[in-house]
């Protein structure tokens, strides 16, 4: 492998422990110091069609806002879904994607640092040998990993971690610790995995933001109409809740409630009169039965859209709980909102000396 950039592969120790949030946020850090960023996410696992191509959608969210050319994005070797695994399985797939990796990173020339994303544990594209470790030993990669906390259990899987991939862990970062127990884990995780060699370079506290869904997205998840404020589907959700008690009971628990997502049925007029008149980001109405006039036009006045579903209510809240468990960081707002945490919470200046990177300049 060519030595004129370093590699840096990104890991999880589970699916949506934060990758990409981390990838987004240490790439502005790096940036502003004045190092030359390349990006890659050799095992695509979020693709969709475009222009007669697959594209991986979080390279090109991520290209994008950190503006990088098309020679600072290295390629992604292979669509991990369904079909590619048949494929594998049943012998029709014999491709070497390790000697492929190799072959076109060597062709690139990819500045200082390469930061690659890696997929959504340590096992997942172990099929094709494009695992966390495989890939970090054919492009002689450092390992960041990202777990979710959980309780002081989490120091578990970040050891079993070091295990595996040995000397070439870098670092860990703790993510989405509850603000109370962020005290906790400083004390009794961090200096435990320190001392075991498993050097934490960041501990992140929870964000609401970060774990919030836009409306837009659960608009998509839905198949939901839209009945009005299109122009507002850019909301964030932060919680869901449910109206299917009597209206006092549901007042007071709106109340309790901050950025939530309603889920009631299109006849309750008395719930979603309630729902508007409390911190509620959209109405999502089942049964596909429309609202009544005065609801539509009060919620017009207080720009919060209202989604139609032609689904019961319990399949309603199933999916509205499946995008909240894989929520990604797709929307400007929590771009900043990531960049804000790692640059309080994570110690770029350590990660540069353990990578042996010098920033040439720093940034103004």
């Amino acid at each position: 492998m060519p030595k004129s950039a370093k590699y840096l592969l990104i890991g999880s120790t589970e699916a949506y422990c934060g990758k990409s949030a981390t990838v987004l946020g240490l790439s502005y850090q790096l940036q502003r110091k004045g190092l030359d960023i390349s990006y890659g996410k050799p095992l695509g696992t979020c693709l969709s069609p475009s222009e007669g191509t697959v594209v991986e959608e979080d390279v090109q969210f991520i290209t994008d806002s950190l503006k990088l050319p098309k020679n600072r994005i290295a390629p992604t070797m292979l669509a991990l879904n369904e079909v590619t695994v048949q494929k594998r399985l049943r012998g029709e797939n014999k491709i070497d994607y390790q000697k492929s990796l190799a072959q076109q990173y060597s062709q690139m020339v990819f500045g200082d640092l390469v930061l690659l994303e890696g997929p959504g544990n340590l096992e997942e594209g172990s099929l094709f040998n494009l695992s966390v470790l495989q890939v970090a030993q054919v492009v002689d990669a450092a390992v960041l990993l990202v777990a979710r906390y959980k309780s002081l259990l989490s120091a578990e899987a970040l050891l079993s971690a070091k295990q595996r991939i040995g000397d070439r862990l870098v670092g860990v970062v703790i993510n989405d610790i509850p603000t109370e127990q962020l005290q906790a884990v400083n004390t009794t995780i961090r200096p435990f995995l320190e001392q075991h060699g498993v050097p934490v370079l960041g501990m992140l506290p929870k964000s609401l933001l970060l774990c919030s869904v836009s409306v837009g997205e659960l608009a998509k998840q839905l198949g939901a109409e839209v009945l009005c404020c299109n122009e507002r589907l850019d909301l964030m959700v932060e919680s869901l809740a449910i109206g299917a008690m009597n209206v006092n009971a549901a007042v007071k628990y709106f109340r309790k409630r901050r950025n939530m997502a309603v889920v009631t049925g299109g006849d309750r007029v008395e719930i979603q009169q309630a729902a508007l008149e409390t911190s509620t980001q959209c109405l999502i109405l089942t049964g596909q039965l429309p609202p009544p006039p005065f609801i539509l036009n009060r919620a017009e006045e207080l720009e919060i859209p209202i989604l139609s579903v032609d689904l019961d209510t319990l399949t309603t809240v199933e999916i509205i709980d499946r995008t909240f468990g894989t929520v990604r960081v797709n929307e400007p707002i929590k771009v900043e909102c990531i960049r804000h945490l790692m640059a309080e919470h994570f110690d770029v200046d350590r990660l540069l000396a353990l990578l042996d990177l010098r920033p040439a300049a720093a940034l103004s």
